[in-house]
């Protein structure tokens, strides 16, 4: 029997409109075996739990330059929990200050990638959070 291939939703929160660094991810994810939804340009929180829901995803990829992942993070946290969605895991790639990791992390965010984090480091993290995640059925 097949193994069903990792799913992740890139997204691209709030007014930023730099997606480079997240289209060069979704590539690299993709040429791993996984599929990948990239959700397009200055998404809203509701907007990417939504797509999460419909798309049945494992991890949700937000990319963000912008400065606001301390705003929008908890938001998206907080409509996966609302949503059902305990069971997605969200990580975190972008211009994120060192300070603000512990507290992301204490919030529920799985990962934080920064400038420069290589893209064979995402992917390994990626297949370790869903391999280490409980079975779902």
């Amino acid at each position: 029997m097949a193994q069903r291939k990792v799913r992740v939703l890139i997204a691209k929160p709030g007014l930023d409109g730099h997606d480079r660094g997240a289209k060069v991810v979704a590539r690299a994810l993709r040429d791993a075996g996984m599929e990948v939804i990239y959700t397009g340009l200055r998404q809203t929180p509701e907007m990417i739990v939504e797509a999460a829901l419909q798309e049945d995803v494992d991890v949700i990829g937000l990319s963000i330059l912008s400065g606001a992942h301390m705003a929008l993070a908890p938001r998206i946290l907080e409509l996966l929990h609302a949503n059902g969605l305990d069971d997605v895991h969200v990580v975190i790639g972008g211009i994120i200050p060192d300070e603000d990791v512990p507290a992301l992390k204490e919030m529920g965010i799985a990962a934080v990638y920064g400038p420069g984090t290589s893209t064979q480091d995402i992917v390994a993290e990626i297949r370790r959070l869903v391999t280490d995640a409980p079975e779902q059925q």
